[in-house]
Formats: structure tokens, C-alpha cells, sequence
């Protein structure tokens, strides 16, 4: 749980104080935010792969069909883990190590046509700060509203 800290400056000790006061709401918040993207994600690739495998198969990963279904089931139950907050820990640390690998293989922007590289470059950024986040769900943990939490009171 974060605890109210003093800031470098008066001004900012409010913020610290609003950060303290809805800390297990603002975590329930943004589990769900990342959670969400995975799953959407995963139901994407579910719902069509064809197009997954096939983009698959254009960096030489194979079979490619099952590496798609595969992604797709690994992103929904990392997703629903953030969401529900079960094994949050351990969800938050597969999302980091899964979006590293994602940009290690599909999105070093620099290997891609001038033309590509804008959009890769933007997919390359965004996955890092969603490995950010994943990072800080790790150190947090989930937070009062999760079943991590209910299953602990056991």
C-alpha cells in the first residue's frame, strides 16, 4: 500500500495525499485498464486468425497457426488475471517478459521499411510503456480490490 510521503515541494503534497487516500482504487483502475488491452487483444487474434498466423509466418515463427492460437489464450488469461487481480504478481511479470519478446521479434521498427517504420516505431513505444506498467503492477501488487486480496483474508 502507498503511504502518504512528503513531497519536494508543499504544492505537490496534496497530490501525495489523493495518490495515498484512493491508492486500492487507482490500482483496481489501472489493472483493469492494462487487463483490458490484453484481452481485447487476445479475442482479436481468436476471432481471426488467419491474419495473426500469417503475420506470424512472415517472421519465421512456426507453425504459425498455433503460435496465434496461442497468443491469443495467453492474452486472455493474462488479461483476466490483471482484471480480477488472481496471481497479479505473477500475470504483471508474464505481460512484461511476453511485450518484450513481442518487440525483440515484431516491432524493431529499425528492420522495417522507411515507409513502416513511423508505425513500428509507435507500436515499439507503446509496448514499452505498457511494460512500465506491468513493472509497477509487479511492485504494487494488486491492491484491497482483487482476489489476491480476498483469497490472503482466507
Amino acid at each position: 500500500m502507498v503511504t502518504s510521503a512528503h513531497s519536494s515541494h508543499p504544492t505537490f503534497s496534496h497530490t501525495d495525499d489523493i495518490a495515498a487516500t484512493w491508492n486500492d482504487l487507482l490500482l483496481l483502475v489501472g489493472r483493469v485498464r492494462l487487463g483490458w488491452l490484453f484481452v481485447a487483444l487476445g479475442y482479436g487474434k481468436l476471432g481471426n486468425i488467419s491474419p495473426t498466423a500469417a503475420y506470424f509466418a512472415s517472421f519465421g515463427l512456426a507453425p504459425a497457426e498455433f503460435g496465434a492460437w496461442f497468443a491469443g489464450c495467453a492474452q486472455i488469461v493474462f488479461g483476466a488475471a490483471l482484471i480480477l487481480g488472481i496471481a497479479t504478481r505473477y500475470a504483471a511479470l508474464a505481460t512484461f517478459v511476453w511485450v518484450l519478446i513481442s518487440n525483440a521479434i515484431a516491432h524493431r521498427y529499425w528492420a522495417y521499411p522507411a515507409s513502416a517504420q513511423l508505425d513500428q516505431y509507435n507500436n515499439f513505444l507503446k509496448n514499452m510503456a505498457i511494460m512500465g506498467g506491468a513493472l509497477f503492477i509487479f511492485v504494487t501488487g494488486a491492491g484491497r480490490y482483487s482476489l489476491d486480496a480476498m483469497l490472503a483474508k482466507r
